[in-house]
């Protein structure tokens, strides 16, 4: 099991255990992660699972590609450096541990 840390709107932190391979998104549905809405459902169509990766974590993933970066133009306060689709970090034994905040609003 994958450890994702989910700092919600608020404040509050919420750690949870989700399988390898399974993305970020779906991790923090399963969790009731709060402010993520993920209303296209990961199919990387609406920028509703818009996180911010902790800077320790952010070059352990890949690039954002075009369809991402794309995306992100309709999210509410983007961090060019550190705002991600949480659809598009599919997670794996070398994320174990991952910190992630959700924005107040999603766009």
């Amino acid at each position: 099991m994958i450890k994702a840390i989910f700092t919600a709107p608020g404040g509050t932190t919420i750690e949870t255990d989700a399988r390898d391979g399974l993305s970020l998104m779906e991790a923090a549905r399963l969790a009731n992660v709060p402010g993520i809405l993920a209303e296209c459902g990961g199919a990387c169509s609406c920028s509703t699972c818009h996180v911010y990766v902790d800077r320790d974590w952010i070059g352990k993933l890949p690039e954002k590609d075009e369809m991402e970066t794309d995306l992100l133009d309709f999210a509410d306060e983007v961090d060019e450096a550190t705002s991600r689709l949480s659809c598009q970090i599919k997670l794996s034994p070398e994320l174990d541990g991952i910190r992630v905040t959700v924005p107040t609003r999603q766009g």
